[in-house]
């Protein structure tokens, strides 16, 4: 088994030589749909992280009466904290309550009327994030229920909305990403068979002589794997080369996101690795199966 991997790698190596014009031709097509797919992939993880920043963004306000005890408020905070849907809990006094009403006021250019009242007319509050905002209609009827809680701001509609909206953007990313990996897939896969048609006569002569299926087939995958492999090296190239005018482009696209690059480097170099050598050791098979079944 060895021995025959072996000779289809030095034959594979050969081949992709010998027939240097279609090999490169199917190299540069397979740079370009790679790099098709990368350029894709990465606005799909913009538009993701962008989606579940905005999730993130919605959280729960309950105002407390104002009679509640400093005790009581400290064992709400424990309880509403416990929950397992809860994320953070932040409380807010009046006097921070007001202090960014009066901020807001002056960003927004308006004049702050509050300092004509004699007393603070705000409410101590409790802000909490949820670990998934598909949760705010459970924890808000919890909170209704506290003693504490004076009421529950209601953006159940508003919630509604912007999870629809995600959804249906999310939805809309992965069909358009899959259509895409379905057209990178059907042009590389024509673009080797278009190599292997070119050394129809090699195969003939090798059916003619006995060759097995198996020792026809092989060399050729290998060799469509080597033209993945070098394409998505080729790629990743490109990539790394712009990375710098990338990362800029997507901190200015995406300016209020945080979109982890790490992460991020790590899924394409695995994704488009991937899919250069299964796109072409996928097209060689095909390729060849056309004409062993005849």
């Amino acid at each position: 088994m060895i021995t025959f991997v072996a000779f289809s790698l030095r034959r594979a190596w050969l081949g992709f030589w010998r027939n240097a014009v279609m090999s490169i031709a199917a190299t540069a097509t397979m740079v370009l749909m790679l790099l098709l797919l990368a350029g894709f992939w990465i606005v799909q993880a913009g538009l993701l992280a962008g989606l579940d920043f905005v999730e993130q963004k919605v959280e729960i306000v309950a105002d407390l009466h104002d009679t509640a005890a400093p005790d009581e408020i400290v064992a709400l905070v424990a309880r509403v904290q416990a929950m397992p849907e809860v994320d953070t809990v932040t409380y807010v006094s009046r006097e921070e309550a007001l202090v960014r009403f009066r901020e807001a006021r002056t960003t927004q250019g308006q004049e702050d009327l509050t300092r004509y009242l004699e007393t603070n007319p705000l409410h101590a509050s409790i802000e909490v994030g949820l670990l998934d905002t598909r949760d705010f209609g459970l924890v808000s009827e919890r909170l209704r229920g506290e003693a504490a809680v004076e009421r529950v701001k209601n953006i159940k509609d508003l919630v509604d909305r912007v999870l629809t909206v995600t959804d249906f953007l999310r939805t809309g990313g992965t069909i358009v990403l899959l259509v895409i990996g379905f057209i990178v897939l059907f042009i590389v896969v024509n673009t080797i068979r278009l190599a292997v048609v070119a050394r129809a006569d090699e195969i003939e002569v090798m059916r003619l002589v006995g060759a097995s299926d198996a020792f026809i087939r092989w060399p050729f995958v290998f060799e469509g794997a080597l033209v993945g492999l070098l394409g998505a090296v080729i790629a990743l190239g490109v990539l790394a080369l712009a990375a710098d005018p990338l990362n800029r482009f997507m901190f200015d696209f995406f300016r209020v996101l945080p979109i982890e690059v790490g992460p991020l480097a790590r899924d394409l170099v695995v994704v488009i690795a991937g899919t250069g050598v299964g796109l072409g050791v996928l097209g060689s098979w095909i390729s060849v199966r056309t004409y062993l079944i005849r």
